[in-house]
């Protein structure tokens, strides 16, 4: 279906030449997914873009051949192409709030192509779009045609983003990193989504992604790019298992899993990839792989050759055996500052108390009642955090997550309830009042290009909290900042700086130094790593499960992506649609949850195994969150639970001990499901069994 050969793709930009692509050849096969893989900037997005005849402004196709279906593209007419963009070929982007045009209807934006390539009139391209939203499994989708992208919640847009590129029934769809900001659950629900429907319509598909666990259930094949260029292809399962290149090695070997050693450093690739204006003449990999020679950084390996069974690599000092032990440290044991911190003045007391905290927010419009409409972000929510622990909340987006974490280190006020540190109340209290304890609350922002001020250097913004604080001279906090740049593995060299010149990974650990400037005794990191590539994101883990164990940190780690939490937490609590259904110690809750919300969350999780991925998965969580403006009465998961009963239609479950540390808010615990099944059958009676599909 497609064949591209030798392509070279060149930007310039004024006077500085870029080639994000050198030299990629690949092919896809009628009715196959191949996947491509690598991190950001390896030329992935961008060989999609060229495919598609869509290259940024200045970009241009320098070298090279692509074929579709036995027609050339290279080369040919705007007007030419524009007749097989979105008919024959077809692209799902990946972030569908900036790709969906915000002052138009979403019916209008999906019966667009189908006017431009089909022709009819408005009310059959409007028809056509309801039947593709219906297949692609929208509820409801004749009202759905009339709504606006902001109406939609982030799965339901990339679904409408989906229905879009189906219209016209492509031959080819490049999805390009379709399910990167959605939760884990709706992330398993689009891939199901979109390999069904390439089967259905006979589609051929480009997966682009940095998750090998995607490609791992999803591919075909795989290609690996790194810097522009194309290292290692092959069948998915002989790839996986018979790994040849070094850089692919290294990406494996960065995954975090669920039975991952908390107390073993995470293997991470050392550096950041090159600049795309520098053309380096050996190997690109070679400044940060540990098996390169002096071979490697003269001479390029040769032109990447598959073997007879579609494998190929272009690697110089190749993997050569199927295992290979990779050598990682295990974390230094705390200091006795920290030891201090975690068993000094306040022990007795949790280092953190949240209780029965609530936030409510009012919107427009008033019920029939005549009382104000809220949305119950957080409802009743009580833990506790000890000095030196970290506790994980992990949850669907809209359950309240980033809400509680804003009343953690008092930047909202709770509608109810209190937070407490070391026993002193710190929620509610007007910013004077608050004093030192403002102090001892820090927060680490999810999207650290939005966290740091684009007009300070680095050294004014990590100067900045000591200096509100009136906390030393000049000289001392550019002391300190070096000190905490130091500490997060980066050099004094980027304190004049600002954070556009730094890359993902460095502004995050910009954010977290900034984080750590005022010594806090709570840090809470709201989705630290979600933005950042595999290999950057396992140096940024290390980093703050080291700071943590050094500097006896408590900690809440906020999260939808449950490798990560299970990664840094002792203790876990789940969230849904505002309220805690079940918390225990990590090895408690991954290893035996009780919730079927959190095995569903578990089983959705992408591993990285062919063979694995193979394997049918558990209960999987369907459907979409309902919404917090009206939740479900009972049981809030119930609308979605496989065991729901009428008695979750009208009871709302309370928290009840599975074990001494393991607590679980469901009427139908999975530990008592199991051991009632497993229980030698008696004539009488059960007195409750849960029904398939829930009453509703």
């Amino acid at each position: 279906m497609l064949t591209i050969r030798d392509l070279t793709v060149e930007i310039r930009r004024g006077d500085r030449l870029v080639r994000p692509v050198t030299g990629v050849s690949l092919s896809v096969a009628r009715g196959e997914t191949l996947g491509i893989v690598g991190e950001t900037g390896s030329g992935k997005s961008m060989t999609g873009l060229a495919v598609m005849g869509m290259l940024p402004a200045g970009g241009r196709v320098t070298g090279g051949s692509i074929e579709f279906d036995g027609r050339e593209l290279v080369g040919l007419a705007p007007e030419a192409y524009r007749g097989i963009r979105g008919n024959d070929i077809a692209m799902v982007f990946q972030d569908s709030l900036t790709s969906l045009n915000p002052t138009r209807r979403i019916g209008e934006q999906i019966a667009e192509p189908y006017r431009l390539h089909r022709g009819g009139s408005r009310a059959a391209a409007l028809k056509a779009a309801e039947e593709m939203l219906a297949l692609v499994g929208i509820p409801r989708p004749s009202e759905r045609l009339s709504d606006y992208p902001h109406q939609l919640s982030g799965g339901m847009r990339q679904r409408v983003m989906i229905a879009m590129a189906l219209m016209c029934e492509p031959k080819l769809v490049i999805a390009d990193e379709p399910t990167t900001a959605l939760d884990v659950t709706i992330q398993a629900e689009i891939l199901e989504l979109l390999d069904g429907l390439k089967r259905q319509l006979g589609m051929s598909m480009i997966l682009v992604t940095h998750d090998m666990g995607v490609v791992a259930r999803y591919a075909d094949r795989v290609g690996v790019m790194y810097a522009g260029r194309l290292v290692e292809t092959g069948p998915t399962a002989q790839l996986f298992s018979d790994t040849r290149h070094q850089y692919t090695h290294a990406l494996l070997s960065s995954i975090p899993s669920l039975e991952q050693d908390r107390d073993i450093e995470l293997f991470s690739i050392p550096g950041s990839p090159p600049d795309p204006a520098e053309q380096p003449p050996g190997c690109r990999f070679a400044p940060r792989c540990s098996a390169a020679s002096a071979r490697c950084r003269e001479e390029y390996p040769p032109t990447l050759e598959a073997s007879a069974d579609g494998h190929g690599f272009a690697c110089w000092n190749p993997v050569i055996a199927k295992t290979i032990t990779v050598r990682q440290r295990a974390f230094a044991r705390p200091t006795e500052a920290a030891e201090e911190a975690a068993t000094g003045a306040g022990a007795e007391e949790p280092r953190l108390r949240v209780v029965d905290v609530r936030r409510e927010h009012p919107v427009s419009g008033f019920r029939l009642t005549g009382k104000r409409r809220t949305v119950k972000a957080v409802d009743g929510v009580s833990f506790e955090v000890s000095a030196g622990e970290t506790f994980g909340l992990v949850g669907e987006s809209g359950c309240g997550k980033s809400s509680l974490g804003r009343m953690l280190v008092a930047l909202d006020a709770p509608t109810s309830g209190e937070v407490r540190l070391d026993g002193a109340r710190v929620s509610g209290l007007k910013p004077r009042e608050l004093g030192a304890r403002r102090t001892q609350l820090q927060m680490m922002f999810q999207d650290s290009s939005a966290a740091l001020d684009p007009k300070m250097r680095i050294g004014q913004i990590l100067r900045e909290p000591l200096a509100i604080q009136g906390i030393g001279t000049q000289a001392e906090r550019t002391a300190t900042a070096r000190e905490l740049l130091d500490s997060v593995g980066l050099g004094a060299g980027i304190l004049d700086r600002y954070p556009y010149e730094l890359s993902g990974g460095q502004r995050q650990r910009i954010g977290l130094a900034r984080s750590l400037a005022l010594d806090p005794r709570v840090l809470v990191a709201d989705e630290p790593v979600s933005a950042l590539d595999v290999s950057i994101r396992s140096q940024v883990l290390n980093l703050m499960r080291r700071l943590q164990i050094e500097r006896g940190l408590s900690s809440v780690v906020i999260s939808h992506d449950l490798s990560v939490v299970r990664y840094l937490s002792d203790r876990v609590g789940v969230m849904y649609l505002g309220k805690l259904v079940e918390v225990g110690s990590t090895d408690e809750v991954y290893g035996s949850a009780a919730h079927p919300y959190t095995a569903g969350l578990l089983s959705a999780v992408p591993v990285a195994d062919p063979e694995a991925a193979a394997q049918p998965a558990g209960e999987r969580i369907t459907g979409e969150l309902p919404s917090p403006l009206d939740p479900p009465s009972g049981c809030r998961f119930r609308t979605r639970c496989p065991l729901a009963t009428e008695r979750c239609a009208t009871e709302e479950p309370a928290m009840r001990a599975v074990t001494a540390t393991h607590g679980v808010a469901c009427h139908f615990p999975l530990q008592e499901l199991a051991a009632s099944a497993a229980a030698p059958r008696s004539g009488a009676e059960p007195q409750s069994e849960p029904a398939l599909g829930g009453a509703r």
